[in-house]
């Protein structure tokens, strides 16, 4: 089979790709404790492995993985979960369907390489059930209701008392009498559902998430003397975080980022807006002057 250079050379970078994620799998599958899930991750990267093996048939070439790569998805998965770490990577993948698409021609194998990238690996990722994101649900609500409250109330607490350490101060109370209220709620909410979660994890969950988001929303209040530029940091770190925490949703569990960026960074700021002209309003009624 003849194959131009500029075939040859597509050909030779998804060649490197199969490599590359054969060997991600296997390190992956290796450091589970979960014998079901790491035979999952094993057939994957077999199936990684043959679809090198045929690559390499086509350019009668040995190609070597991509370590950097494999470092990066490796730490992610470890770090971030197996199923955001892995559908991370394989979103990659669909910037090389094109590439396969035009190797259809070359052989009939091709067909069933791309059936496997497209449909036999995600049902397998699909079978990892990850504690973390089983509750997500959880994580969101304590995430969001922090954002949102804790926001606003700080918003709040900055005009109307104009001194950084008392604004740390009244936010680290309000802050840890709510998360242990939410934390509550969501206790006894998960009691009554019919769900496989268990009510004390899923309470953990909101709680911790919950007081973590205080932690860095105050931080700037007990670093920083200037108010104003604590204030301009509050709203920045909510922005981050809600970037942050919507991408990894998204890549886990599918979704749209665009959406749910919008909608709660939206929501955020409108109640963060709506508590500046709040604590204007206070500050010149009750004439505060701390």
């Amino acid at each position: 089979m003849i194959i131009d250079n500029q075939l040859k050379k597509k050909i030779l970078k998804i060649q490197r790709n199969e490599i590359t994620e054969y060997i991600i799998y296997e390190n992956l599958a290796l450091a589970l404790k979960d014998k079901n899930i790491a035979a999952i991750l094993k057939k994957i990267s077999q199936e990684e492995l043959s679809h090198y093996e045929f690559f390499k048939s086509l350019t009668q070439e040995t190609v070597a993985p991509d370590n950097l790569k494999v470092s990066f998805y490796t730490f992610i998965s470890r770090i971030f979960g197996l199923t955001f770490g892995l559908k991370l990577m394989e979103k990659g993948e669909d910037l090389a369907q094109d590439i396969y698409e035009q190797l259809k021609s070359v052989s009939s194998q091709v067909e069933r390489i791309i059936q496997d990238e497209e449909k036999h690996e995600n049902q397998l990722i699909d079978l990892i059930d990850e504690e973390r994101l089983k509750y997500v649900s959880s994580v969101v609500l304590g995430l969001n209701d922090a954002l949102v409250e804790l926001t606003g109330a700080l918003v709040g607490f900055t005009l109307a008392l104009q001194n950084t350490k008392l604004v740390a101060i009244v936010g680290l109370i309000t802050g840890i009498a709510a998360s242990l209220s939410m934390a509550a709620s969501e206790y006894l909410s998960t009691k009554q559902e019919k769900t496989e979660k268990s009510p004390l994890k899923a309470c953990i969950y909101t709680g911790i998430t919950y007081l973590g988001t205080v932690a860095l929303l105050i931080t700037p209040y007990l670093i920083f003397k200037n108010i104003y530029f604590c204030l301009s940091l509050v709203i920045a770190s909510a922005i981050l975080i809600i970037f942050i925490f919507t991408y990894y949703i998204s890549i886990a569990k599918e979704l749209n980022f665009k959406h749910r960026f919008l909608e709660m960074a939206g929501i955020s700021l409108g109640v963060a807006a709506v508590n500046y002209l709040i604590g204007i309003i206070i500050r010149n009624v009750f004439r505060i002057g701390v």
